[in-house]
């Protein structure tokens, strides 16, 4: 499970999961040491650290410690466990939206001065695809249809003081109809747009690295080849 705390990538995996340990700057073991006392730089591995650091951990990252850090991840012995703990400090929103292609072309739109892809939270009963055609083709007044499923990615938030885990489920979908297009105002959207792959990584420059993590997935998964930085 990764999940993006102020857009540092925090990673939870099993511990037999855990292939290569020279690619990380950093590694701590349970130690008794409280987290709250490290200086994180780089990235860093944690193996075997307590429950109990794991939820401080959490806590420091959404005051906005460890800017430093480029990535963090946690080997645990009981995944789910772990995942369940993670969960459990914040209240979870569903979301979706899509990456939308038109011939050889991405659609990205442009809201509070970052590049971003559409997307918005699920309506009460609402099936992740339907929300995410809704809100691609309320964003961007245009109409599409839905491929497949890329993915799902995390990230965290406050909101009205409280911390907020927002899980947005992602697909590749084709534009039937693009006519009308125009960007939701009322969203804050300022541009709706069109770009061939050669110029997405200086655009991705600035995004978030959420949105990377979508066209990673969708290079993974469709076996493509886009360039991102």
């Amino acid at each position: 499970m990764k999940i993006f705390v102020n857009n540092i990538p925090v990673n939870i995996i099993a511990k037999t999961d855990l292939k290569e340990w020279d690619v990380y700057h950093t590694i701590k073991k349970g130690d008794n040491k409280m987290i709250s006392q490290l200086d994180l730089m780089g990235d860093i591995l944690f193996v075997d650290l307590a429950e109990t650091e794991l939820k401080v951990f959490f806590l420091l990252m959404q005051d906005k410690k460890f800017k430093k850090a480029t990535s963090i991840t946690f080997a645990v012995n009981d995944y789910q466990s772990a995942k369940k703990l993670v969960k459990d400090q914040f209240t979870i929103v569903k979301a979706a939206g899509g990456l939308v292609l038109k011939k050889d072309q991405y659609l990205l739109i442009y809201r509070l001065k970052k590049w971003d892809l559409p997307k918005g939270k699920s309506e009460d009963g609402e099936k992740m695809k339907v929300t995410a055609i809704r809100e691609v083709e309320e964003e961007c007044s245009i109409k599409v249809d839905l491929r497949s499923k890329i993915g799902v990615t995390w990230h965290t938030y406050m909101q009205n003081d409280k911390r907020i885990l927002k899980k947005t489920n992602w697909y590749l979908m084709d534009c039937v109809d693009d006519k009308d297009m125009k960007p939701q105002e009322k969203e804050s959207i300022e541009k709706v747009a069109w770009f061939d792959k050669t110029e997405l990584p200086s655009l991705l420059k600035n995004s978030y690295p959420s949105i990377v993590e979508v066209f990673k997935k969708f290079n993974k998964k469709f076996d493509h080849k886009i360039k991102l930085f």
